[in-house]
């Protein structure tokens, strides 16, 4: 081997190691940001008049968690995720068991980084007319939300954070070959389920005149 190719080799294999020790020194940073978010979130939800602490249990134990755990079975039944599992009776049924998992671990991620954020989790109709305007906020609006201290757009880091967050952690009991990026694509599959919830949301037969327009969106949760 030429003494060019050598330093090449050298200069190769320290950009690879500064590449990886500089990624370990962020992913350090990032849950460490993420653990103390987490932490403090908490302590606010165990405020009993904490509007988070009550839909915290609904959205994860209660009747409201079955929309999006059956959805989300059904969305990963669709594309055969993780393909290992197969389709039919037993696969469909590790994927209703992953997709409360999932659920549950992105509540636990969402709500806390929501609450020190001040992130307004609800849904609000648009006071838009058409079809598109209509379909575009309600997509847009799973990825960005409202302040409750001052109704200010914001981006929607809890639900970002959790739906991401938890399908990288579901990814640990996931078949062999199932990696991280595909625990990031099962992320994905959550934003994808949270979008569609909205779509049907805004698409809803409205039975009541008290809805609220977007634009009046209330600050509260403070």
């Amino acid at each position: 081997m030429t003494d060019g190719k050598k330093q090449w080799r050298g200069f190769e294999t320290g950009g690879v190691l500064a590449f990886h020790k500089g990624m370990r020194r962020s992913g350090f940073i990032l849950v460490s940001a993420l653990s103390f978010n987490l932490t403090i979130g908490f302590a606010a939800m165990t405020t009993p008049k904490h509007p988070y602490r009550e839909e915290y249990k609904q959205h994860t134990f209660g009747r409201k968690a079955i929309a999006p755990v059956a959805s989300g079975a059904v969305g990963r039944e669709i594309i055969n995720s993780p393909h290992q599992w197969g389709r039919g009776a037993s696969g469909f049924g590790k994927r209703v068991g992953t997709s409360f998992a999932i659920n549950a671990i992105k509540n636990s991620i969402q709500y806390p980084i929501a609450a020190v954020r001040h992130e307004d989790l609800h849904y609000y109709r648009s006071d838009q007319k058409g079809f598109f305007p209509r379909l575009r906020h309600a997509l847009v609006s799973t990825v960005v939300t409202r302040r409750t201290t001052n109704g200010k757009k914001t981006v929607a880091s809890g639900r970002i954070a959790g739906s991401l967050g938890s399908g990288i952690i579901a990814s640990s009991w996931a078949p062999a070959g199932f990696s991280v990026a595909g625990g990031a694509a099962t992320g994905g599959i959550s934003l994808g389920v949270a979008a569609g919830i909205n779509v049907a949301r805004e698409f809803w037969p409205r039975r009541h005149a008290k809805t609220v327009a977007v634009k009046h969106a209330p600050a509260h949760h403070g």
